[in-house]
């Protein structure tokens, strides 16, 4: 059965719409060269993502989204062949007690097996990651540091966890003395994220610290920088690219040494 029939009304004109939109966008800004959809359920609805593809195929359009890891390769193939070029993907983490904490829905093992197919299938991976949820421990994290180097996204962003008040997290964070006073800012005021929350097992500091051993340890192996100086020397396109993200990530290092 074609993706196409397994959609209902509402969703054939959910894809029109999105269809509509992007057509527009094309005609009004030609110089825009690919475009992203920032949809944390995008990829949930398999037809209808795979319906959408089609249609921005036929408009010529390469573009991204958001994904969970759990994509089955043959609706990445349907991407992949329709101008998808990059998949922004949570996996949080590598610990499969954190991610049930979380209630992310999400299998390590289901993970894994979803980037390996988006490495042979020529997709690249944005990866995300988060430090300090609930449930981390020193193990944890050098585990989720382990795992981010074994799969091997693309490019990777780790950010810390962040207890917005009236959500699950923070209820969940003050009920349990997660959060005190002093660490309950989520910036401090040179807009550097901190780290808000704390366990008994594991301080503010140590989870802090934690997101740049992350950047060091995943860049910083040589198979990386291998693969990003082959990638520069590519395209002279990917090496401004790369070089600004150098030059990015090196005032990153100095801001956050700074919030000590």
């Amino acid at each position: 059965m074609a993706a196409d029939d397994r959609r209902s009304p509402l969703s054939q004109a959910l894809v029109g719409h999105v269809i509509e939109e992007i057509a527009w966008a094309k005609k009004a800004f030609p110089e825009v060269k690919e475009f992203f959809f920032d949809d944390d359920t995008l990829t949930d609805d398999l037809p209808r993502v795979e319906a959408i593809a089609k249609e921005l195929s036929k408009l010529g359009v390469t573009w991204s989204c958001n994904a969970k890891p759990n994509v089955p390769r043959k609706t990445l193939e349907v991407l992949r062949d329709n101008g998808l070029h990059l998949l922004l993907v949570g996996y949080e983490s590598g610990n499969q007690k954190i991610l049930h904490n979380i209630k992310k829905g999400i299998l390590v093992d289901v993970a894994r097996r979803f980037t390996k197919d988006c490495h042979e299938l020529g997709i690249m991976i944005h990866g995300t990651f988060i430090m300090g949820l609930p449930g981390e421990t020193k193990e944890t994290i050098e585990e989720t540091i382990r795992y981010a180097a074994e799969i091997n996204p693309h490019t990777i962003q780790v950010s810390l966890a962040a207890p917005y008040p009236g959500t699950f997290l923070f209820n969940q964070a003050t009920k349990n003395g997660w959060l005190d006073d002093a660490h309950a800012e989520l910036v401090n005021d040179d807009g550097v994220q901190i780290a808000p929350l704390h366990y008994p097992h594991l301080s503010h500091t140590e989870i802090f610290d934690s997101v740049e051993q992350f950047y060091r340890r995943f860049y910083l192996r040589s198979g990386k920088i291998a693969a990003i100086v082959s990638e520069m020397i590519r395209s002279p396109q990917m090496m401004k690219r790369r070089l600004r993200e150098g030059v990015e990530f090196l005032h990153f290092l100095r801001e956050r040494s700074a919030a000590h």
